[in-house]
This record gives structure tokens, sequence and C-alpha cells, in this order.
């Protein structure tokens, strides 16, 4: 029976070590950003589906936030269907490496 307790805390730990391993690179992600660039990288762009909505630029944007969204989508915790697709089709290392790109780019203002 002491090994179960023992076994429980070396999987959290487990998983503790691998989502500490998960560091955004930006280099990395320009092979992976094709399918943002159509929406986010279009100035005024507003889409029509599911409804007319402005899409948000989001260079510059903090690289936790976009991580943050990308999870959310991918959990089905926000509601954009074609972002949910995009979002599933994503590992935890593509998140991070598409927010850490972002992150160092300049926002469409042009103040960073």
């Amino acid at each position: 029976m002491k090994k179960l307790p023992a076994l429980l805390v070396l999987a959290g730990l487990a998983h503790v070590a691998v989502a500490a391993e998960v560091v955004g690179n930006a280099q990395n992600a320009k092979a992976k950003i094709e399918m943002c660039i159509g929406c986010h990288g279009i100035p005024g762009y507003k889409a029509t589906f599911p409804e007319v909505f402005q899409v948000p630029m989001i260079g510059g944007q903090s690289a936790k936030y976009i991580e943050s969204a990308l999870q959310a989508y991918k959990k089905g915790e926000r509601k954009h269907p074609s972002m949910k697709g995009i979002a599933s089709s994503l590992s935890d290392q593509d998140i991070a490496d598409v927010a850490a790109f972002y992150a160092q780019q300049t926002p469409a203002g042009g103040a960073k």
C-alpha cells in the first residue's frame, strides 16, 4: 500500500518536469504560423465566420497571453470554431513557439 502514494508523487513530478521543458522558440515558429498570418497579419481584417468580427492583431502581444488563449481554444474554453480547430492541431511546443514569435513582433500601431 505504501508504494501507491510514492508512485503518485513520482507521476506528479514527471508531469511537472515535462511542462517545464516547453520553452518557445521564435525561429521554429516560422514554419508554424501559416495558419495565423492569413487573419492576424492583415490590418483591419474582419472575418465573417461564424459572424462578422474584427480580428485582433497579435504582433507584440505577451507570449503568456497568446499561449493562454491558444490553450483555452484547444480545451474549448474559448468558443471560436476556426480558432478551436487551429489550436487543436497544435502541440504545446507549437503553441509556445508561435507565442514566442508573435511576442517578438512590433504591434500593429508601431509601439512596443
